[in-house]
């Protein structure tokens, strides 16, 4: 389940974005985020809205708990951030009221904390030298041109420590190797790579800074105005593009699933995430998914089917922090089990558990790699219900829709989740 996070700058941060909102207040190893965090869902997708100077604009740059910003909405469950800001323009062509989205930045703060890692004998080198998402910044300028704004497709910001503006000598000495100037964009950017979750900034041009000669001077009032002014054009891409990143890893995701024609047999599409399991992106997303839907809910323990179903269930279990429960053809369990056969097209087979394996009452998280006609897995959901446990949810990767898989789970009474669907025929 993607879950995203907006990160809102001056006049950026409005919870009326998103319908049923909650408001969430939440502390991190690195002390308290800037506000409580706006959780909801904006156009059917689950956001979070985290106001960086907080809710009254009382927290200048210098001050903002960065680290504790990033690490909240990571502890939250989001998997791509959009972080927008006021910006000022170092070219001409960059006009106030324009679009930009930086895919470089500079840093030239001096008073801030730019990494988690700061205990002695933790030491880290972090990658940054793409410390924006590519895909990201690519969704949002395709959407901005969908909706013909003033836009800037690539930018190198510089950031400045604040809260002063810059002199002109310092003005047109950044002039010389940016296009725009900011006070956010660092160590924010650069702390979200380092927590691997993908960062783009929806930065605004509000003015240009102080180097134009035929301009005014760069002052608050400038910024906040023309940040009203245009607020509706970043809320309504906002609105646009979220459900398109929503969308964005479950094609990644069945991009990387393999389609065998005719096997096992003549007129069988075989759908192989081995191709899956090799690509460390697509896989890291899959988990994503499913751990962001399983995080907050009592799941005592996970049962993974054989075979691929123990791959994704292992994964899960190991993130989740909790056991991992195997359900095995027969005779591969060496302890004491109990068995369940089910009908196949041709002949039965059967699946067993260990005895002890599950408590009475024991939340279970049932797990496999596809859903087609559930025969397994109804057979392995009443192991479950043998000992005695309960099934909160039985989840798979693939689900192909024209089988009846889900119907027959569901009308058993058992709730249904799949990362991705596919028809049987293609």
């Amino acid at each position: 389940m993607v879950k995203i996070g907006i990160i809102g700058g001056s006049g950026l941060d409005d919870p009326n974005l998103i319908e049923n909102y909650t408001e969430k207040e939440i502390t991190t190893p690195y002390g308290d985020p800037s506000s409580k965090l706006t959780c909801g869902k904006l156009n059917g997708v689950e956001v979070v809205i985290l106001a960086r100077h907080g809710k009254n604009h009382e927290i200048y740059p210098t001050k903002v708990n960065y680290r504790a910003n990033i690490k909240a909405l990571k502890q939250e469950g989001c998997t791509h951030i959009l972080a927008t800001s006021a910006v000022g323009s170092l070219k001409e062509e960059i006009k106030p009221g324009h679009l930009v989205f930086p895919d470089q930045f500079i840093d030239q703060t001096k008073l801030r904390k730019l990494t988690f890692s700061d205990q002695y004998g933790d030491v880290r080198h972090i990658s940054s030298a793409e410390p924006f998402s590519k895909e990201l910044r690519q969704l949002l300028i395709e959407e901005t041109k969908l909706l013909n704004y003033n836009h800037h497709s690539k930018a190198t910001i510089v950031v400045i420590e604040g809260p002063r503006f810059s002199t002109k000598a310092e003005s047109f000495m950044f002039k010389n190797f940016a296009d725009i100037i900011g006070m956010t964009t660092c160590p924010e950017a650069q702390l979200a790579v380092e927590l691997e979750i993908p960062y783009a900034s929806i930065a605004m041009s509000t003015d240009y800074d102080c180097w134009k000669e035929d301009e005014f001077p760069v002052t608050f009032e400038m910024v906040m105005q023309t940040m009203k002014q245009n607020a509706e054009k970043v809320k309504t891409l906002l609105t646009n593009v979220i459900p398109k990143i929503a969308k964005k890893d479950q094609q990644l995701i069945k991009s990387k699933i393999r389609t065998i024609p005719n096997f096992p047999k003549p007129g069988i599409m075989f759908r192989d995430i081995t191709t899956l399991l090799l690509d460390p992106e697509a896989m890291k997303r899959t988990i994503n998914i499913l751990y962001n839907r399983y995080k907050d809910q009592p799941i005592d323990a996970i049962a993974g089917i054989e075979a691929r179903g123990f791959i994704i269930a292992g994964i899960l279990a190991d993130k989740l922090g909790i056991g991992l429960i195997p359900i095995r053809k027969p005779n591969k369990l060496p302890y004491e089990t109990i068995s369940h056969e089910y009908q196949l097209e041709y002949g039965t087979d059967k699946v067993e558990i260990h005895k002890d394996a599950i408590k009475p009452d024991q939340n279970i998280l049932l797990v496999d790699d596809l859903v087609a006609t559930a025969g397994t897995a109804l057979a392995s959901a009443e192991l479950i219900q043998k000992l005695e446990g309960k099934i909160e949810e039985i989840a798979f990767i693939i689900e192909l829709d024209d089988l009846g898989g889900r119907e027959k789970l569901e009308k058993k009474g058992h709730k249904v989740f799949s990362v991705i669907n596919f028809q049987d025929s293609g």
